[in-house]
């Protein structure tokens, strides 16, 4: 593949061509994060606001009706609903592993099997989450992992 960056002329409208021979799921999974556009959440902690980098979220939990950002040392309170965040973020590395949590997968080191068909996954920062059987499936395809 090779990608071409060039600077437009003054005046002219950034934008992104995309020229392929066939357009697969990992690339239309790329056009649709592009026109999302959106790369950060803003999260609060204390008297502090601050836009955080998707790439530094490990995961999100919902609880007591609240949505928390983990990040390697933080954790954030989000306004945003889980629903809502699974929505934006759905062609991105996020994905739902269970009602309460939505998991990074670029921040899983490996995952192991658990009783009652469950899986859990160890994260880069030492934490580990539990992923429901009904959204074992579903990781299991965004990791590329082959389903028995």
């Amino acid at each position: 593949m090779k990608i071409v960056i060039e600077t437009p002329k003054d005046g002219d409208e950034d934008e992104i061509i995309v020229r392929c021979r066939e357009l697969d799921d990992k690339l239309i999974e790329l056009i649709k994060l592009l026109k999302a556009g959106k790369t950060r959440i803003t999260g609060y902690l204390g008297g502090v606001i601050k836009q955080i980098p998707l790439n530094e979220i490990y995961y999100f939990e919902a609880v007591d009706n609240r949505v928390f950002a983990y990040c390697e040392k933080d954790v954030y309170e989000v306004k945003e609903k889980l629903y809502e965040i699974s929505d934006s973020f759905q062609h991105s590395d996020f994905q739902r592993i269970s009602k309460s949590v939505i998991v990074n997968v670029s921040m899983i080191e490996f995952v192991s099997p658990m009783l009652g068909s469950r899986l859990e996954a160890s994260l880069k920062n030492h934490e580990k989450v539990i992923i429901s059987r009904q959204y074992v499936p579903m990781l299991k395809k965004k990791l590329g992992i082959a389903q028995r």
